[in-house]
């Protein structure tokens, strides 16, 4: 491994596949370079790429969403060493959708720096992430495939599908102020406000957050449906 001036981490293999660094080395190619100086896969290598692309994105997030006058290539060292306690699976699972994370990342962070409900420390900053990995990793399930035979039946399964639909992008918004490690009890004297604003209901905000956060639309029942 002594080939190698870059440390074996994805930051690392980043910087290590931008600049080509198997070519000087004398390999034909990354994965050969990899196999060669540290006994892995092709397959691994190229997951340890996807790791990397997408703590990028996560870092350039915080940068952006924590002090909107910073660019996402100037990202504060504070930012980049912080631990997100994200598992690898869930890097690679997002690593074709980065911007979908970071965009969400940025404007929950931002709507929660400029709205002075919830300081932005280190617990606040992860949490964020991990829901927005988690919302792009699983996003609410499609309406089921089978129409029922009635027209009656169809027409008022399409007004529920409609609403669950609007229900989840308002629980998205109730997450981006009342993040998901909050309780329902916490979450209750942060939401009371942004519901009171919005003419919802303080039950049926908690429940979209409940839906947002689920996927399962029992979460609505007794109140939005």
């Amino acid at each position: 491994m002594s080939g190698a001036p870059w440390r074996f981490s994805p930051p690392g293999v980043r910087d290590a596949h931008a600049a080509r660094v198997w070519l000087p080395l004398g390999h034909s190619s990354w994965e050969s370079y990899c196999e060669a100086e540290f006994g892995i896969s092709r397959a691994q290598a190229y997951r340890l790429l996807d790791v990397a692309r997408s703590l990028a994105a996560i870092h350039g997030a915080v940068a952006a969403g924590t002090d909107p006058s910073r660019t996402r290539d100037s990202v504060p060292a504070a930012a980049a060493a912080l631990d997100y306690g994200l598992p690898q699976r869930a890097l690679i699972a997002v690593s074709g959708c980065t911007e979908t994370v970071a965009e969400l990342i940025t404007r929950r962070l931002a709507t929660l720096a400029h709205s002075g409900l919830q300081a932005l420390d280190e617990p606040t900053v992860r949490a964020v992430i991990r829901q927005a990995v988690r919302d792009v990793r699983t996003p609410p399930p499609p309406p089921p495939d089978d129409p029922p035979a009635d027209p009656a039946l169809a027409a008022l399964r399409a007004v529920v599908d409609e609403l669950a639909a609007g229900t989840h992008a308002i629980g998205e918004l109730m997450l981006e102020v009342a993040p998901a490690y909050l309780s329902d009890t916490e979450a209750t004297d942060v939401l009371a406000p942004l519901c009171e604003q919005i003419g919802e209901t303080l039950e049926n905000g908690l429940a979209a957050r409940r839906y947002a956060l689920s996927g399962d639309r029992r979460a609505l029942h007794g109140t939005v449906v």
